[in-house]
């Protein structure tokens, strides 16, 4: 499906050009609250000790001012898509950000940190805010905003909030494939069910704080993100079927456990996002989302450069809209924007 017929499919729903999707009547979106890994982080990890960072050029070169945020993108990532998308606000902040607005904190924030996954140990490796944290925090942002407006009204934004949880690809690709630790305790099926009952415990978590309408995300084609291709893929650099296969049945377990989950939470919508699916069918039909780049990033070789190895002494692609992946690991800012596109018009069916 080319992008003009897919804007046309997705009218009823989806603004292509103004952004914006179709919610029901009577129906708004108080704020924007993120969780999890690099996907959604947006600057959190500028303000701790760690080597995942992307707080300098040439990430940001794209965003507002050619400034680099933090986000692991050139411009936007899908938090700002989502919260731009949803009629709440073009950009969310950093938690973490000392500069945060009184605004910003009652229309969401992220506490997503680069690196970190579901198993406590993908955070310890890589020096990242781990998931139990990052809740301990937003139990920080209540009493903040329960100060600023009381506790009705705060209850009020928590309840008509959207929550998005993107974990799990760094508890696959560096704790379990990159170090032996989890791989001499666990096989696959075992680690995967594990991480789903992580996540499961963090969405009940999540319920008992006021969270009402929480999406989560899928694994994505482990096998097919640029860096894990170089790595494993062969000379032929093609997608690794064993990571694939794992993160299948991940996600298998995962939207299994969280429909279940769904049906025993009162007045909870729990939306299962596929970042699987639809990451396939871009890189194996890039031309038809608009791209021509699939296979590797924008930054350098695009082969196994991110964070401090993708910098301003990288070069960049000529064009970076035509790459999907602007680093070997992370979309580019039109890849993000086209995914939401994707995925937004179910998740409004499935959360209002």
């Amino acid at each position: 499906m080319n992008f003009i017929l897919f804007c046309l499919y997705t009218s009823l729903y989806f603004h292509c050009n103004k952004g914006t999707v179709y919610l029901p009547k009577n129906v708004s979106v108080s704020a924007i609250i993120a969780f999890g890994d690099s996907l959604l982080d947006v600057g959190n990890n500028n303000y701790i000790k760690t080597m995942t960072k992307s707080n300098f050029l040439p990430y940001g070169k794209d965003f507002v001012g050619g400034k680099p945020t933090g986000r692991f993108s050139n411009g936007k990532t899908l938090a700002d898509f989502f919260a731009k998308a949803l009629g709440v606000k073009e950009y969310v902040p950093a938690y973490l950000n000392p500069f945060i607005t009184d605004k910003d904190l009652l229309t969401g924030v992220s506490f997503a940190s680069g690196g970190t996954g579901y198993d406590p140990l993908t955070a310890t490796l890589s020096s990242v805010i781990p998931v139990k944290i990052q809740l301990e925090m937003f139990k920080q942002y209540i009493w903040r905003v329960k100060r600023k407006v009381g506790e009705e009204a705060m209850k009020n934004i928590i309840n008509n909030s959207v929550f998005f949880v993107s974990s799990s690809s760094n508890d696959f690709l560096v704790t379990y494939y990159s170090v032996p630790i989890r791989r001499l305790q666990y096989d696959i099926p075992a680690y995967s069910n594990k991480l789903v009952k992580w996540a499961i415990s963090l969405v009940q978590d999540l319920h008992k704080l006021g969270a009402r309408k929480i999406v989560v995300f899928s694994a994505p084609p482990l096998g097919c993100i640029p860096i894990e291709r170089t790595l494993a893929g062969g000379s032929e650099r093609k997608c690794v079927d064993e990571y694939n296969k794992a993160a299948r049945f991940f996600n298998k377990k995962l939207k299994e456990n969280l429909q279940f989950l769904e049906s025993t939470l009162p007045q909870s919508k729990i939306a299962f996002s596929d970042f699987y699916n639809p990451l396939i069918s871009i890189i194996e039909n890039p031309r038809q989302y608009g791209f021509e780049v699939a296979n590797q990033g924008c930054c350098g070789t695009g082969k196994f450069e991110m964070s401090y190895l993708c910098n301003e002494l990288s070069t960049t692609c000529q064009n970076d809209s035509t790459f999907f992946f602007w680093d070997s690991l992370h979309p580019t800012e039109k890849g993000c924007d086209i995914y939401s596109k994707i995925i937004l018009p179910d998740l409004v069916k499935s959360l209002f």
